[in-house]
C-alpha cells in the first residue's frame, strides 16, 4: 500500500506541474473522486451492491485538427468486489462479502464535442493491492475455489462525460474484466433440492459515477465568441 501511495503522490504532483506550465501545450490535469457499485459475476450473486471508492488524478492530451480528439491516462485507487446481505431462502440467507483494492491505470481515448459532452473508450490494468473475504460454513461448503484470487485484472472501458459547470464534469463509466479472477466449484448438490454442480469463471463488474475537475482547461465563457460555440479547449 505505501508504493501505490508514494505513487499517486508523485503521479499527483506531476499532474499539478502539468497543470501550471502546460498551457501552451494543452496537456490538462484533473482529478476525480467517485464510488463504485460493482458485483462479481460467477460467485451466484447478483446485483451492484458491492459501493467502493473510486479516485485519483488524471491527465489528457487533446489532438487532432479540431481537437476533438484526447488521449488520457489516470492512477486511482479503485475498490471492486461483491456484498450479499442475506435474504429469504436458505442460500440467500447467509450474508457474503469481497472487498478487493486496486491500484488502477485506465487508459482511454475520447472524443468530444468541444463543448459540453465526451464519451471515451479504452483499458485499464489494475493491481491487486489488498482483498478481505467475508464469508461462512455454508458459502465455505457451496463455493469450492479451483484457484486463488488473481493479483491483477485487465479490463475494458466505456466512459460518457457531461460538463456541469465551469471546470467541473459528471462522469459515467462501464468497466468489465477480459480475464477471470478465479475459477470457482459451485456444488449446488448441497441445495435443497438439489442441482447439477457447476464451475463458474468470476469477472468484475462495475459501475463508477464520479466528478472531476479540469484544473487547467478554459471556462467557455472566457473564450473568444466565435471559438465559444467551437471549442471546450
Amino acid at each position: 500500500m505505501s508504493k501505490f501511495l508514494y505513487s499517486f503522490l508523485l503521479f499527483l504532483a506531476l499532474l499539478i506541474g502539468f497543470s501550471q506550465t502546460s498551457e501552451a501545450q494543452r496537456i490538462l490535469g484533473a482529478v476525480s473522486l467517485g464510488t463504485n457499485l460493482t458485483q462479481v459475476d460467477g460467485d451466484d450473486l447478483f446485483g451492484f451492491r458491492k459501493v467502493g471508492l473510486n479516485v485519483g488524478p488524471m491527465i489528457e492530451i487533446p489532438f487532432g485538427a479540431k481537437k476533438h480528439w484526447s488521449v488520457s491516462m489516470e492512477l486511482l485507487y479503485s475498490q471492486k468486489g461483491s456484498s450479499h446481505k442475506g435474504g429469504s431462502d436458505s442460500l440467500y440467507s447467509y450474508t457474503y462479502k469481497l472487498v478487493q483494492d486496486y491500484a488502477e491505470i485506465p487508459v482511454l481515448v475520447h472524443y468530444s464535442d468541444r463543448r459540453a459532452i465526451a464519451g471515451g473508450v479504452g483499458f485499464s490494468y489494475g493491481q491487486l493491492i489488498n482483498y478481505k473475504e467475508t464469508s461462512n460454513t455454508f458459502y465455505d461448503q457451496y463455493f469450492k475455489y479451483q484457484t486463488g484470487l488473481s493479483n491483477f485484472d485487465v479490463s475494458v472501458i466505456a466512459d460518457l462525460q457531461i460538463r456541469l459547470w465551469s471546470k467541473l464534469w459528471a462522469n459515467l463509466r462501464y468497466q468489465y474484466s477480459l480475464k477471470s479472477n478465479r475459477t470457482v466449484y459451485i456444488d449446488k448438490s448441497i441445495l435443497n433440492p438439489p442441482q447439477n454442480p457447476e464451475t463458474r469463471y468470476q469477472y468484475n463488474n462495475v459501475i463508477s459515477i464520479r466528478l472531476t475537475w479540469v484544473f487547467n482547461q478554459q471556462k467557455i465563457s472566457k473564450l473568444p465568441k466565435k471559438e465559444r460555440d467551437d471549442t471546450i479547449y
